[in-house]
């Protein structure tokens, strides 16, 4: 059993972030998980990690999993960025390689153009340079927000999870109720915050763009995909654009798989990390 330490970081007043920072001696990795499923999406991997000598830190954004969600904060990726920096400066841990899932990739990159002193390289699963939190359609559905409480509540947004992570996956065999349940364990414990938090996203503004900076990551950058058809991925231009741009760049495919790597393919992603760290050195 793994042994965690300092499960709450408080980087701002009403701003608490969740994190599950195992005890060692070992490289630190630090894991930002996506919008859906915090540090329980990272549950394959983390032991994974710990057995080759790494010590996994998953910090989870504000707004997700178990941390804090004030309805009145920045929600802006670079202010996510910010936070994460806040905790890797509180627990001493830098530099540390990061292991980012999809929009935790998007925060991941803006943190090593503002804080190269903290990121040592980045594996970035299915995540490319997103210029906002939220996606057109996550917008899109924030007019209906006003009914989900009315018409299923949090049962409904558990079908609704159930179904995005059905259709971003290539084997979807490991989507079950009860991994619906540990998705949205956070979500569900103080509902109408969530939903004030989701509205709160899909407003934020991000002070400046990303793709123009690409070029200013000067650690080694990693882009892991699967190749099997489904929703989610990094589309082929956005993987064109870190070509080019990123100093050190690589794409691992990973052939079958879909979006959540940590679920379909854990020994693949500890891999990544492992061949990211000797580049790193």
């Amino acid at each position: 059993m793994l042994a965690f330490q300092h499960p709450y970081v408080v980087v701002a007043p009403a701003e608490t972030v969740h994190v599950e920072a195992s005890a060692g001696t070992g490289t630190p990795v630090a894991v930002i998980p996506g919008l859906f499923g915090g540090a329980f999406t990272f549950r394959k991997v983390v032991p994974l990690l710990t057995a080759q000598g790494f010590r996994p830190i998953v910090i989870e954004p504000l707004g997700t999993g178990f941390s804090s969600r004030p309805v009145k904060a920045d929600y802006s990726l670079a202010a996510q960025s910010q936070r994460i920096a806040a905790v890797l400066d509180s627990l001493k841990s830098g530099p540390v390689l990061v292991l980012a899932h999809s929009l935790g990739a998007a925060i991941a990159f803006r943190l090593a153009i503002e804080r190269p002193d903290l990121v040592r390289g980045i594996v970035s699963l299915e995540g490319g340079p997103t210029e906002e939190a939220t996606t057109p359609m996550f917008r899109s559905g924030m007019r209906y927000l006003p009914w989900v409480k009315l018409f299923g509540g949090i049962s409904l947004v558990r079908r609704k999870i159930r179904d995005m992570l059905l259709d971003s996956s290539g084997d979807r065999s490991w989507v079950t109720d009860g991994i619906v349940l540990g998705y949205t364990l956070g979500e569900a414990r103080n509902f109408d915050a969530t939903l004030k938090t989701f509205l709160a996203m899909s407003r934020a503004h991000e002070p400046a763009k990303l793709l123009p900076r690409l070029g200013d990551i000067a650690c080694p950058v990693t882009l892991v995909v699967g190749t099997a058809h489904h929703d989610g991925d990094v589309p082929p231009e956005e993987v064109a654009l870190m070509t080019h741009s990123i100093q050190s760049f690589e794409v691992d495919s990973q052939q079958g798989a879909g979006h959540y790597l940590q679920e379909e393919r854990p020994t693949a992603v500890v891999s990544a990390v492992e061949r990211l760290a000797q580049r790193a050195r």
